[in-house]
């Protein structure tokens, strides 16, 4: 299976050409909010599954030197996910509400698309 380093480079590049797509979409369609919102979603949930790749990077070295384990930060992951919807209610006139919740979870569709291309390709 892949490892988890692996599978946020590929969600980094993924991020790129999506941000890519929104600046495109932001620039020359009528729904520069609706793009704008996904793009700012997307980074933030780029930033929970980064947030989660060091957690687990850290959780693994405390199971193998059997130390005390730490959690995963969930409230951190919240907190930004949390933010970057204040920032869509605060400026509505810039980013599109729903928007951003759907970019916040764009990562984990790159991820669960991720490993079904990665079982289709090895089975």
């Amino acid at each position: 299976m892949l490892d988890l380093h692996h599978i946020f480079a590929m969600q980094k590049k993924a991020l790129f050409f999506l941000l890519a797509l929104c600046a495109l979409g932001w620039g020359f369609t009528a729904y520069s909010t609706v793009f704008a919102g996904i793009a700012v979603g997307a980074c933030f949930g780029t930033y929970n599954f980064w947030i989660l790749v060091r957690r687990m990077d850290k959780f693994d070295r405390s199971i193998s030197e059997g130390k005390k384990v730490v959690s995963l930060g969930s409230a951190l992951r919240f907190g930004s996910g949390i933010a970057a919807v204040a920032i869509a209610i605060t400026l509505p006139q810039y980013f599109h509400t729903i928007s951003t919740i759907i970019g916040l979870m764009i990562p984990y569709v790159f991820l669960v698309v991720g490993v079904i291309v990665y079982l289709i390709r090895n089975n």
